[in-house]
């Protein structure tokens, strides 16, 4: 008995310890998420960073003007919606008081400026996303905040909820002068970062914050070194919640266990496209005929189901299926890979035996998704088309192909694109709109060109400028579907699928819900005990 009691007695002494030296010490109903990807961290940096993990990180690190609740964009670090000069360039916005930085500076104007222009200026990969458009940022009180346009653009407050558009400290970041802090973040959110890795980042809450505070005693994201082993941990209960880069097979697994595991899918429409972008430039492709069989020819149901495994969406307009004003001008215009759509578009062209359409296909050789897809493809037009057609596949790896685009290298090539922020601009003017060019010479510069498709059209670049201007949700509509309509005729850009979104939870995890940017937030997440 005696020793018992000094058993007990050590026990306890040692909880204290820890206690009082900030050790993990777990309390009923305060525990960590542990949530599991195999997406690669290269930066925190807001002005650095463009992957899908970082922004999450940073959708939870940090606050921006405006965020999302589920579907309704709202005030964050601004107390209301922006007041808009009649011309739609100059942006007034009011700002919270009280806020303070994770390293204790106060939040104000000033620091929301300073945020926005580093953001802008330090040549981040993200920058253009305002350096094209925002002409001066100035801070009129401690609480007000003014950002002038250089045109109009009236999906600008949707793209003030950008994650890496968050308020970043000036005292922690102004000592980096035009250089990025990687492995660091500062800001305003409900986290405060505590450790950075190539393994993963743990996040605890933040006890300053001005808003809700998190329901959880914080975040320990693990990132594992293949599905295969992402897998495994969801299923034997070492991770909460799985994100991303499982495999089809894996993901059907999981959903046919869901029902006896009570494990929880969460499910939305997912923001990335993968299209096949043409070079107008090349032969066949310089002929619109050869560019509409193709399109006809293309079966998305065939290609989603056995390349996903039908975890994924057949795609009919550049817009995703996640906004109202998508349009499937593809599948209206062509069909999907139907005979009759087939004949009767080769019917219009030579294309026949003697003269077969060649198809030269280049995929990124490391995405898996890629490699059979360009397989599938190829299967499917030999099968559909017979010895009408000739098609060669052909891959470099994804840096490479990126770095290339623009030189003209790829008659066809297999591209993916996530929207930066929620508005169907964000799918549309990327793809189709040209600085420079003709219609003889095609795109000499802009962003058709940067994709390798050279498309110009001066059609093309007044919608994209009127869209931006009218405020009227219908008749914008009518501009955004003219936009889309014309990438059908044209062919330019032939979308094939986009992505689901899919998050597992175990059993006792609630309050995992994604918002409309295919985000969800950590602090409502808890474990039931």
């Amino acid at each position: 008995m005696a020793q018992r009691r000094l058993w007990e007695c050590f026990v306890l002494l040692l909880s204290l310890l820890l206690v009082a030296c900030g050790g993990d010490v777990p309390r009923q109903g305060d525990h960590r998420i542990v949530i599991g990807t195999t997406a690669r961290l290269r930066t925190l940096d807001p002005a650095d960073a463009y992957e899908n993990l970082a922004g999450l990180l940073l959708f939870n690190l940090g606050d921006r003007l405006y965020t999302y609740d589920g579907q309704n964009l709202i005030p964050q670090l601004a107390t209301a919606l922006p007041e808009v000069s009649e011309d739609g360039l100059t942006y007034r916005i009011p700002l919270r008081r009280g806020v303070r930085f994770h390293d204790g500076t106060p939040f104000n104007a000033a620091a929301m400026a300073f945020s926005l222009e580093r953001f802008m200026n330090s040549g981040g990969q993200p920058a253009s996303l305002l350096a094209g458009r925002v002409k001066d940022i100035r801070a009129i009180t401690d609480d007000l905040l003014e950002i002038r346009l250089r045109e109009p653009f009236v999906a600008f407050v949707h793209l003030l909820a950008f994650s890496g558009l968050c308020a970043v400290s000036p005292a922690a970041y102004r000592a980096a002068g035009n250089g990025f802090l990687p492995a660091q973040f500062v800001g305003t959110g409900p986290y405060r970062l505590v450790q950075y890795g190539s393994d993963g980042v743990h996040l605890e809450p933040f006890a300053d914050y001005w808003g809700s505070k998190p329901q959880n005693a914080g975040i320990r994201l693990q990132i594992f070194s293949s599905s295969a082993n992402l897998y495994n941990a969801f299923r034997t209960g070492a991770v909460d919640v799985a994100i991303g880069a499982l495999d089809p097979n894996q993901m059907r697994a999981l959903k046919a266990e869901a029902a006896t595991k009570h494990w929880q899918v969460v499910t939305g429409a997912g923001n990335v496209v993968t299209v096949l972008s043409i070079n107008l430039r090349q032969p066949p492709w310089n002929q619109l005929a050869a560019r509409r069989v193709l399109a006809a020819s293309v079966n998305r149901q065939r290609l989603t189901e056995r390349v996903f495994l039908g975890e994924a969406e057949p795609l009919y307009s550049l817009v995703p299926s996640l906004f109202a004003v998508s349009e499937p001008v593809f599948r209206d215009r062509y069909g999907d890979g139907q005979s009759s759509q087939i004949d009767h578009w080769l019917q219009k062209t030579t294309i026949s035996p003697q003269q077969p359409l060649v198809v030269n296909l280049w995929y990124r050789a490391n995405v898996p998704s890629n490699v059979l897809a360009a397989t599938v493809i190829k299967a499917s037009l030999e099968r559909d088309l017979g010895d009408r057609v000739q098609v060669q596949l052909d891959s470099a790896d994804a840096a490479t192909i990126y770095r290339n685009l623009e030189s003209g290298a790829y008659p066809l090539v297999l591209l993916d694109w996530y929207g930066d922020f929620y508005d169907a601009d964000n799918y549309l003017e990327p793809f189709l709109s040209c600085d420079r060019g003709s219609v003889k010479t095609g795109c000499e510069s802009g962003a058709s060109a940067a994709w390798g498709s050279f498309f110009y059209s001066p059609e093309a670049n007044e919608l994209i400028v009127a869209s931006r201007r009218e405020a009227d949700p219908q008749r914008r509509r009518a501009l955004l579907r003219q936009l889309q309509e014309l990438n059908a005729e044209a062919v330019a850009f032939l979308p094939l699928w986009q992505s689901q979104t899919t998050l597992f939870a175990q059993p006792n995890v609630q309050g995992l819900a994604l918002n409309v940017n295919q985000l969800f937030a950590f602090a409502p997440l808890q474990k039931d005990q």
